[in-house]
């Protein structure tokens, strides 16, 4: 597997994103949601990778969660980035923001427009388990 890392702009945050997919094979979401659309977020997932978040000081990560709360958004508190979005049920699943990668621009696919509005709890939550990737994240 290949690790893509990166993490938010001061270092609060640190991701490991590992794959054994090329980057231009990965599709890129850019979902359309009030909160994706204003971040312009790109976003990743392989269900068959790994995504490791690593964070120094927790006091400065911003959980920020909207609508059916089914995820948190991590956000740095000290620089603004936002990194990932982890889903909030038993199975740890997150997507990765290809904009906090240090080699994002080998993601290249066009990014798809996905919007998830009409989705129920349920149908969220299970997609999530299906199409997102197996995530750990540490403190300290």
């Amino acid at each position: 597997m290949t690790v893509h890392t990166g993490g938010c702009h001061c270092g609060n945050i640190r991701l490991g994103f590992s794959t054994e997919l090329d980057p231009p094979q990965i599709e890129v979401r850019a979902c359309q949601c009030s909160f994706c659309v204003r971040h312009g977020s790109r976003a990743v997932a392989d269900p068959n990778g790994r995504l490791i978040i690593s964070v120094k000081d927790e006091t400065q990560l911003r959980r920020y969660q909207f609508g059916l709360r089914t995820a948190d958004y991590l956000i740095c508190r000290e620089c603004g980035v936002y990194a990932a979005a982890i889903a909030r049920d038993d199975d740890a699943r997150a997507i990765v923001i290809i904009n906090a990668l240090d080699d994002r621009e080998r993601f290249s696919q066009e990014p798809v427009r996905v919007d998830f509005d009409t989705e129920n709890r349920a149908q969220r939550q299970a997609r999530r388990r299906t199409h997102w990737t197996p995530v750990e994240i540490s403190f300290g």
